[in-house]
């Protein structure tokens, strides 16, 4: 069973680390674009500040979450690191149900400004296009793939923090 568990804090450790090296990853690129693309309106500059500020201020809200998991082992302190396995179960469940729509509502406003520019560019048929699938996309994740997302790692936690609650269990039992 030590087993096992060790091996599910392990994973979604890992996926917490995948999480933020993905959007440090987003924000190089953004970063990247901005520095080596010119562009004229302002509009254009707000969006993409607002994206990097979304992007970072998500990225540390990660980062502190990982902590959590991260900074102890759990066989040196087992219930130390039940207690904020439960932190980041509710840390998590707080980034997905309220932080999560001001990281959207963000992006969408970011997006919204970037595109005055840029689609410009665009003939108006590839402009209709290029907004439905992102806002379609936009929604999609906000409701399917979060909702999903949310289902599977809050019965993931809790699965580990029963396992973990069972072991603290049988090392108090006497002998």
């Amino acid at each position: 069973m030590l087993r096992q568990a060790k091996k599910e804090v392990s994973a979604i450790r890992n996926k917490s680390l995948f999480n933020i090296v993905g959007m440090l990853l987003s924000f190089i690129a953004i970063v990247i674009l901005w520095l080596f693309f010119s562009f004229n309106s302002w509009t254009t500059h707000a969006g993409l500040t607002i994206f990097l500020f979304a992007i970072a201020v998500s990225t540390f809200m990660l980062y502190k979450s990982h902590q959590l998991i991260a900074k102890n082992d759990f066989t040196t302190d087992p219930n130390e690191f039940l207690n904020n396995l439960k932190s980041y179960q509710l840390s998590r469940f707080s980034l997905y149900s309220k932080i999560y729509w001001v990281y959207a509502i963000a992006l969408s406003l970011g997006i919204t400004l970037y595109f005055f520019e840029i689609l410009a560019y665009f003939d108006l048929w590839a402009q209709c296009l290029i907004i439905l699938f992102t806002f379609g996309w936009i929604v999609f994740c906000s409701t399917l793939v979060r909702k999903a997302v949310m289902k599977k790692e809050k019965e993931r936690i809790a699965l580990l923090i029963e396992k973990f609650e069972r072991l603290g269990n049988q090392f108090k039992e006497p002998i």
